[in-house]
């Protein structure tokens, strides 16, 4: 059975203050498709100039780039420029087709977006777990949640997105597809069960891996360790956790997989440079950046 996806679009037609440069946030989105009505033709859009970037949650959807097709099933992401000679619509052969999505216009990011697109291609496969992708859905929740008032607020979060792409495109997590297939499963496998304690024997024996070959074989395609890959996606959903939420600290270390919260302290304080009590606290969007933590 499908899960149920809260859905809704915000757009945001802010005017740039005088004598400032500043991205553009047009609209961010996340919503659920049922019906071959919908199709959008980038030759036909009258809105340009605009990028999107849309991605899969479940179920599958269709995008066509020229004399390219593309399934776009859980995972798959693509990237349009607004007006181009791309299409993309639901099945007629469909059942359910969830994504998220954003809008923005080119002003200062343009070279950014075409160097990831580049790197990427227009129809990447991103993990759930993966930057951009947690990202996409804090800026949603930010919109829902009116806290995206403003055009300096707009800016930063459009920086930030397009930032985490070009990051993405560029590190060896970028390239996930050319990860041999172990590796890629056992990455995938993280990103799904981030909230169960999950060992490197247990990893390692589920994909048929000795300990020692799984850890070489991830470190040299990853570039860390599972250890520290599984840590980085923990960190990330507590954040996220801490920030819309009023569970204690004990029991967010309890959902993101945690053994206890004096460990969970102690890796959220080497990777973020702070405890998760000063992260809660404080208030307004810039402090946001501590999420992106090398």
């Amino acid at each position: 059975m499908a899960s149920i996806i809260d859905t809704g679009t915000f757009g945001f037609r802010f005017a740039p203050p005088e004598r400032l440069s500043m991205c553009n946030l047009f609209a961010v989105g996340r919503d659920v498709v049922l019906s071959p009505a919908y199709r959008w033709d980038g030759h036909a859009r009258k809105d340009g100039p605009l990028l999107l970037f849309q991605y899969t949650i479940e179920g599958e959807g269709i995008f066509e780039s020229g004399a390219e097709t593309y399934r776009m099933a859980s995972g798959r992401a693509f990237m349009a420029d607004i007006p181009g000679d791309h299409r993309y619509y639901f099945p007629e052969d469909g059942s359910r087709w969830s994504f998220m999505f954003i809008l923005m216009r080119p002003t200062l990011i343009l070279p950014n977006w075409e160097e990831a697109k580049s790197r990427l291609g227009e129809a990447p496969y991103l993990p759930p777990g993966s930057r951009p992708v947690r990202l996409l859905r804090e800026i949603w929740d930010q919109a829902k949640d009116g806290k995206i008032t403003d055009p300096y607020t707009a800016s930063s979060w459009v920086y930030q997105f397009v930032s985490e792409l070009c990051r993405f495109s560029a590190a060896p997590q970028g390239d996930r597809q050319r990860w041999p297939e172990k590796v890629r499963r056992a990455a995938e496998f993280m990103d799904a069960n981030y909230s169960s304690m999950i060992s490197l024997e247990q990893l390692s024996e589920r994909l048929g891996l000795s300990k020692y070959h799984l850890l070489r074989a991830f470190a040299a395609a990853v570039g860390e360790t599972p250890s520290k890959y599984l840590n980085r996606v923990r960190i990330d959903q507590a954040m996220r956790l801490l920030r819309q939420t009023d569970l204690s600290v004990e029991r967010i270390a309890e959902q993101v997989g945690f053994s206890g919260g004096s460990y969970f302290i102690k890796v959220f304080r080497n990777m973020t440079g702070r405890t998760p009590g000063s992260f809660r606290s404080e208030e307004g969007q810039l402090t946001f950046s501590r999420m992106f933590f090398d």
